[in-house]
């Protein structure tokens, strides 16, 4: 099936196919400062060999758990061969959105409220949107504003809220399983020609924080640990 170049994301490259739906290739590029690898950073910050590869193994894994609970995902399937995925075509919102789920106070949460809270306290499934503006440092956007933009409706918020939140449990709970904690997670949400909200992008190491037993696993330590 004919291909055709889209898109050229830091983690990720988008094709358009000829039956309608698209294909996402996975690279071995991490977002990530000064070669030290973050979830919440904006710039492509590490390469590491083979991670598109284990990206995309979680990613296939938890998006059929995800599937399989009746929340609405882009995922159709998947080839490891050539790393890619077949997605639903899906509209992102405004000109990209991050929306975060944390357990715990860590990162860029600590580092904006860390006067108000302790490192590594506990959140109650806390979830929070940025827009994706590498140049404005991903900023922090509300429901009120969301709205106000036109970026999406009341209920689309709504359900992105709810979404996240069961979603993340599925995940922190396979975590759980395997004696990992998750800290945190990061989602990308796009909408279908009706409006309907759906899961799009990845469910990766490179999109969460991870501990075992208090200490931080980075994302191909994890992948090993996930996988083994």
């Amino acid at each position: 099936m004919e291909k055709k170049l889209v898109y050229t994301g830091k983690t990720k490259d988008v094709y358009s196919l000829e039956n309608g739906n698209c294909l996402l290739k996975f690279k071995d590029d991490c977002t990530g400062k000064d070669g030290v690898f973050d979830p919440g950073e904006n710039q492509v910050g590490i390469t590491i060999d083979g991670v598109g590869d284990v990206n995309l193994r979680m990613s296939i894994y938890f998006f059929e758990k995800v599937n399989a609970a009746g929340i609405k995902t882009h995922f159709i399937n998947a080839n490891l061969e050539d790393t890619t995925m077949e997605v639903l075509p899906a509209k992102v919102f405004g000109h990209g959105l991050e929306v975060i789920c944390r357990y715990k106070a860590v990162g860029s949460f600590i580092r904006r409220y860390g006067d108000y809270i302790e490192e590594g306290a506990d959140l109650p499934a806390y979830v929070e949107t940025t827009f994706k503006n590498d140049e404005k440092g991903d900023p922090l956007v509300n429901k009120d504003a969301l709205v106000a933009l036109g970026v999406m409706t009341d209920k689309q918020y709504d359900d992105i809220k709810v979404m996240t939140q069961q979603i993340t449990k599925i995940v922190a709970d396979d975590l759980k399983e395997k004696g990992l904690d998750l800290y945190d997670i990061k989602f990308e949400f796009g909408y279908d020609k009706d409006g309907s909200v759906m899961l799009i992008d990845e469910i990766a190491s490179g999109n969460m924080r991870v501990y075992k037993d208090g200490q931080y696993i980075d994302p191909m330590t994890l992948s090993k640990l996930f996988f083994a």
